[in-house]
């Protein structure tokens, strides 16, 4: 854990222990690459709760786009959030969307660091 801690601070929880596990059989150089390719990829929490409120008053659905699901949010959009009922659930579990999106993207760029 400490490696983690070492190279990317802002990581909590969750996350941070997904992370780790990805990272414990790499090498430093190895750690540093997949955590600069990570940093640029990963989805703040608190940006998609901030966009779900966004999604309340103006343009819903922009907490989708945000994770790459184009669907879903094309759904939100049209429908207002579903009647505002999608939205609202989204940031009651904006944590687990988040979470989930950055560990599809940790687990592509683990891909791509341990293939080169």
């Amino acid at each position: 854990m400490a490696k983690l801690i070492h190279l990317m601070p802002d990581l909590h929880g969750e996350e941070a222990i997904y992370v780790q596990k990805l990272i414990e059989d790499m090498d430093d150089d190895q750690a540093q690459l997949f955590i600069n390719a990570y940093r640029t990829r990963r989805r703040d929490p608190l940006l998609i709760l901030l966009t779900g409120c966004i999604g309340l008053v103006g343009f819903a659905g922009i907490q989708r786009f945000i994770i790459n699901q184009i669907g879903m949010g094309l759904l939100y959009f049209f429908t207002g959030g579903l009647c505002l009922i999608g939205t609202i659930v989204d940031m009651v579990n904006y944590q687990r969307l988040a979470f989930d999106y950055n560990a599809r993207e940790a687990q592509q760029v683990a891909m791509m660091v341990k293939g080169n």
